[in-house]
């Protein structure tokens, strides 16, 4: 499954055990089946929904968007392998792991590292050092040396355990988590590596007096303006640009390809408004721009992962009649050398701005921007001026192996 899984099927996987003949029983009773098959990865995909069976604010992930991400047609895996695996206990799964080996990353920082991801489990030690014990040595065959994650599947993805903030629903493309997680983590010998933040703000704020003064006196020559969807390719190629070049200093960073963002892009653009992706211009160049996204999880959750036969129908209506009323900015940067200059932050505070009256038009009442580095403080201050508080907090972790 090094790079990819190749599917077709619609049935989802019942997750009782499949091949029994290849799996591997381990010390504890417990089995370990490597992801090899398009059922096995279905049983992959649903094993959430066993460890979140009594949480209310677990949102069913939608299962076509899950197949194709770890399809091979994916372009994740033009540059990155993985392998997967499913834990089972008295025949029925109860825990999941990743492990990939990014080339992007190993390119970059020549750390030998690998990442583990999608770790999902019950409440049992035993099935976590399983799960990790069985992605380190794959790893560790492979020639790495630190295991860091998770990232579900890279840092451009979904990333991070939730430490807190269980007590809502995670915003779109944001995980969730059980309050175990951590100290089952730990147990396993990993240690904390980095904190990432989610902050909630209202659409209305009131713009601070000295944010005011400062793009009056630096802001001159810039211009905000919406994505110019008749040249959609070269305004995806822009924003990309301007991302690479924004998150380049950050801790885990690595860039992102033209496939794979052109493949966010599409998917952004199936359900974005018009006005809801904004760029900024000084003197004629791309320096900054910002994302945001409906938080379909408002209005999935009941489908439980399904689209069909009726669930498109649904969606399509929702997003018409009963727009959200919170959303998320999963894309934004302002490029790396106005970083830590006041324009810079007139930069971010005014494509932030720009967003105000589409979001407030649609009906939206809260934002979250996620994630952000803790280490961050520069976009922490002008978040937290903005009246945007800390709602989720989501923990990075390491182990030599």
């Amino acid at each position: 499954m090094g790079e990819g899984v190749k599917h077709n099927s619609e049935n989802s996987g019942s997750g009782s055990l499949d091949n029994p003949g290849l799996a591997a029983v381990h010390p504890t009773g417990l089995i370990v089946q490597e992801v090899t098959s398009k059922r096995l990865l279905d049983v992959f995909i649903k094993v959430p929904w066993r460890v979140y069976k009594d949480d209310p604010n677990w949102v069913p992930p939608l299962i076509f968007e899950r197949r194709e991400a770890f399809s091979a047609r994916h372009p994740f895996f033009e540059h990155a392998r993985w392998k997967a695996w499913v834990v089972y206990r008295d025949g029925e799964a109860v825990g999941r792991i990743s492990a990939q080996i990014e080339q992007l990353h190993l390119d970059r920082y020549q750390d030998a590292s690998g990442y583990f991801g999608l770790i999902e489990a019950v409440q049992d030690s035993a099935v976590f050092s399983v799960l990790f014990d069985t992605a380190e040595s794959w790893l560790r065959s492979q020639g790495m040396t630190r295991i860091v994650g998770p990232f579900n599947l890279n840092p451009n993805q979904e990333t991070g355990l939730l430490v807190e903030g269980f007590d809502s629903p995670p915003n779109i493309m944001m995980g969730h988590g059980c309050h175990y997680y951590d100290a089952s983590v730990k147990s396993c010998g990993f240690s904390p590596a980095q904190e990432l933040l989610a902050y909630e703000m209202a659409i209305e704020f009131e713009t601070p007096k000295v944010m005011q003064r400062l793009c009056e006196r630096v802001g001159k020559g810039i211009t905000i303006r919406m994505l110019d969807r008749k040249n959609v390719e070269r305004e995806l190629e822009i924003m990309r640009d301007v991302f690479n070049d924004a998150w380049s200093g950050n801790w885990g960073f690595v860039p992102y390809t033209e496939n794979e963002f052109k493949a966010v892009g599409k998917e952004m653009l199936l359900i974005l408004p018009k006005n809801f992706i904004h760029i900024a211009e000084l003197d004629g160049e791309a320096v900054a721009f910002i994302v945001v996204l409906p938080n379909l999880n408002e209005i999935t959750g009941d489908l439980n992962g399904r689209l069909l036969p009726f669930g498109w129908l649904k969606l399509l209506w929702r997003l018409k009649v009963k727009f959200p009323t919170t959303c998320r900015t999963p894309l934004m940067g302002v490029r790396k050398k106005f970083h830590d200059t006041a324009l810079g932050a007139a930069l971010a505070f005014m494509v932030i701005d720009a967003m105000r009256k589409p979001a407030m038009d649609k009906g939206l009442v809260t934002a979250e921007l996620s994630w952000i580095l803790e280490t961050n403080k520069g976009m922490c201050r002008i978040i937290e001026s903005l009246g945007g508080v800390v709602n989720k907090r989501y923990r990075m972790y390491e182990k030599l192996l």
